[in-house]
């Protein structure tokens, strides 16, 4: 079955209102349709997807497109995370099982068992062995690149922009320069950025993490046009891979 007749079939719950509704509710007008599964709403790579939504906002309104996401979790971990990220909570459903995952046979991530640990036990033994880069390629390099910087990829914080991202001090977004320009992803600039989604997570974990037989779980990325015809699809891989260029993951819409 193709993507699009799986989603046009799902029905979850929204976060905003609480309703149980087909996840493509109201994208009838659009002229294309981005539809985001996501892993964990409190994984690192849902945040920083977020993250990157918002910062092209504006561009993404111009040309048009409808944006849905579905992360696993519940509704406070939707709540949560749409206060964090400002990710519109009409626009997001939960699936607390991952069953969404599964019948659009995305990437479950590790799944080795011991015998002696729990469910979630064995689900953090592997999501540990991921982030070594084990079952997870590509983890590893992109790791490296938030620290050494990535000349393909633009900067990330504004001159002016005061960064807070704890145990770190408050700091401008200049400070970045020291290590080596401006225009460019400066060293230890996204470090930063993923430093301070951590912070979050970890200060706030039961609330993104309800259930943690889901941390290994990835995502996908499906671009329709209005019709329902696939216009492109991303399916991640591994940690820190939740798009084909990383360096700028939403290079994609311009096709």
């Amino acid at each position: 079955m193709n993507p699009y007749t799986i989603l046009s079939q799902t029905r979850r719950q929204r976060v905003s209102d609480r309703a149980t509704l087909p996840i493509l509710t109201g994208c009838e007008s659009g002229d294309r349709i981005l539809m985001l599964i996501w892993p964990q709403l409190g994984d690192f790579d849902s945040l920083e997807y977020a993250w990157w939504l918002q910062r092209e906002a504006e561009k993404i309104r111009s040309q048009g497109i409808t944006i849905r996401a579905v992360g696993i979790g519940d509704r406070d971990s939707g709540l949560k995370f749409c206060e964090y990220t400002e990710f519109p909570p009409e626009w997001l459903f939960v699936d607390p099982t991952a069953e969404l995952h599964r019948q659009l046979e995305l990437y479950s991530g590790l799944s080795f068992k011991l015998p002696l640990l729990s469910p979630g036990q064995n689900a953090w033994a592997n999501l540990m062995l991921m982030c070594a880069g084990i079952g997870s390629p590509g983890t590893l390099a992109e790791v490296f690149r938030g620290y050494r910087g990535d000349r393909d990829a633009p900067q990330l914080f504004g001159e002016k922009e005061v960064v807070k991202a704890k145990p770190l001090p408050a700091f401008k977004g200049s400070f970045f320069n020291l290590a080596g320009g401006e225009g460019f992803q400066r060293p230890f600039e996204l470090a930063t950025l993923r430093l301070r989604n951590m912070t979050e997570v970890l200060g706030h974990w039961k609330t993104y993490v309800p259930n943690p037989v889901y941390m290994t779980q990835r995502g996908g990325t499906f671009l329709f046009d209005n019709p329902g015809n696939l216009l492109y699809e991303y399916r991640d891989r591994g940690i820190l891979g939740f798009a084909e260029n990383m360096s700028y993951p939403l290079s994609f819409l311009s096709i």
